[in-house]
């Protein structure tokens, strides 16, 4: 499997690449495969009850934890990276009238700025996989979990071997997959923290819906002559190519998208 960048520097660049107007137009409102569905099957999943403080990790434009608010009657702090998703999240928060009970904060998944034994419950979907320290990360969760605390994480995950290709060592948002992990390693990374793993999910199709999504929304524009302005300078050739090596990742077996869950004991 390819390094990927250094700490830092891939942190800034997945910062960066979901804050852009791009992501929001090809990846529509959820930003992560399955949907507000999985979201709401991964908070069901965990658990989750009204009353209840729940973190969301790498939260980007604020949709899970709106969802979680308005759903599932729980108050939300959301930490991420990207200023402008924090803005984007803050705004959308104060339209819904959630302000009191929806708060984003910027931080790092590395150093997560609440005190130990903060919330009943942490989500994360689809971003663990580009967290640099995943092992510092999967601390980080159970530090500010209470006891009897659970997290619930959906990800990109990846068979042995590592991605094919150009899909293991690219810049931008495909470059936010390539250190991906098989979900067994996750588990192992969420046990090593002191968590015990007590749901596995596959949610493979869910990939590949997205990756075929992104696909003919990049044939749209490219037959219609759009050059939208959130896709300036994207070679949306390029762009296809690499969705199409995605697709068959996911056909091949292996790239995937799995939920887990896990409880602090």
């Amino acid at each position: 499997m390819s390094a990927p960048p250094a700490g830092p520097d891939v942190k800034e660049c997945c910062a960066a690449a979901y804050d852009s107007d791009a992501v929001a137009l090809l990846l529509g409102a959820s930003y992560h495969p399955g949907g507000l569905a999985l979201t709401r099957r991964l908070a069901t999943t965990a658990g989750l009850r009204p009353g209840q403080r729940v973190l969301d990790v790498a939260s980007g434009p604020g949709t899970t934890a709106l969802l979680l608010a308005t759903e599932f009657a729980v108050s939300v702090d959301g930490v991420d990276l990207g200023d402008a998703s924090l803005r984007k999240a803050t705004a959308a928060a104060m339209a819904a009238g959630l302000g009191n009970r929806v708060l984003f904060h910027r931080g790092d998944a590395e150093r997560l700025p609440f005190p130990a034994a903060s919330f009943d419950a942490v989500v994360c979907e689809c971003a663990f996989c580009t967290f640099p320290g995943k092992p510092a990360a999967a601390s980080e969760i159970a530090r500010v979990l209470r006891p009897g605390g659970r997290v619930g994480i959906t990800d990109v995950t990846i068979a042995t071997g590592g991605l094919p290709g150009d899909l293991a060592g690219l810049a931008g948002w495909v470059a936010c997959l390539a250190d991906a992990r098989p979900a067994d390693a996750y588990a192992a990374l969420l046990g090593g923290a002191g968590l015990t793993v007590t749901r596995v999910e596959e949610h493979d199709d869910a990939l590949g819906r997205m990756v075929d999504q992104i696909d003919a929304r990049l044939r749209v524009l490219r037959m219609s002559g759009d050059r939208n302005q959130a896709l300036a300078g994207v070679d949306l050739q390029r762009a296809l190519e690499l969705t199409g090596q995605a697709a068959r990742a996911v056909a091949a077996g292996v790239a995937g998208y799995t939920m887990l869950v896990a409880e602090k004991r």
